[in-house]
């Protein structure tokens, strides 16, 4: 009961932890430790990819050039060719970029003691905020800019209804950054809280047998193994929502870009 009693406290410290302290400076001109952690997140993509370059064969060798080199033809086969289409090809490198720049923030921040970048909604917006951007700008270019906003509202539909449909289609439109955002941010944030709150629960059972070794404080920590073996679960589970959450962000994005260049939207 003791250990339980002290567990609001341990989880708002923890939630605390999360928050976006500087590093560097202060928040108003500073660098943040999701800031930080971003940046080093681009340091590591960027030696990823300088690497796989350097190393790519005819025929790639080794468990690296591998892993990245079926990772670069997943994205190309089930995320480009497979939702944009024909036009895959102008848009692979910015689907891909995203793809890896997401995922290398979520390993990193599970990694102990570490951050994901993707765990502070200034990131997650500014990546919602650029791919808005991008598939707004590809669908005018496509259309022309009054093509493009009159393609909002589908063909065939008398007015007044077609006004009624646009002005739905507009709001659907501005929604679409805002979502992406979200969905990142929360799955990211909640992962770690969640996993944080296990290894607190962990450490308060077995905190008492690190204090004073005896017979009693040895069997109070014995639920300390449960809970370490539900953070491990937990763990290999996060690991596997890192990759999805990076795909469903670049697959959405390989959605929004079909439907803005799409004819007769």
């Amino acid at each position: 009961m003791d250990a339980f009693s002290k567990l609001p406290e341990a989880i708002n410290e923890l939630v605390s932890e999360f928050s976006s302290a500087p590093v560097v400076g202060d928040l108003g001109a500073g660098i943040t430790q999701y800031s930080f952690w971003l940046l080093v997140s681009a340091i590591v993509l960027l030696v990823v990819v300088f690497t796989f370059v350097k190393k790519q064969t005819l025929v790639p060798k080794g468990l690296f050039v591998n892993g990245v080199e079926y990772l670069v033809e997943y994205v190309e086969n089930d995320v480009a060719k497979g939702v944009v289409g024909t036009e895959w090809r102008k848009h692979f490198p910015f689907l891909a970029t995203i793809f890896f720049f997401i995922l290398i923030n979520n390993f990193i921040g599970l990694i102990p003691g570490m951050k994901p970048g993707t765990g502070a909604i200034g990131c997650t917006a500014a990546l919602a905020l650029v791919t808005f951007i991008y598939f707004v700008y590809f669908g005018c270019k496509k259309h022309g800019v009054i093509g493009y906003l009159k393609s909002l509202a589908p063909a065939g539909v008398a007015f007044p209804m077609n006004v009624f449909v646009w002005v739905i289609e507009v709001f659907s439109l501005l929604l679409r950054p805002i979502t992406l955002a979200i969905r990142l941010f929360c799955n990211m944030f909640a992962g770690h809280i969640v996993m944080g709150s296990f290894a607190i629960m962990a450490s308060l059972f077995a905190q008492p047998l690190l204090e004073q070794v005896s017979a009693m404080n040895a069997l109070g920590a014995l639920p300390s193994l449960a809970w370490v073996a539900i953070l491990l679960i937990i763990y290999a589970v996060e690991l596997i929502v890192a990759f999805v959450q990076a795909y469903v962000f670049t697959v959405l994005a390989a959605v929004y870009i079909q439907i803005a260049e799409a004819e007769g939207h």
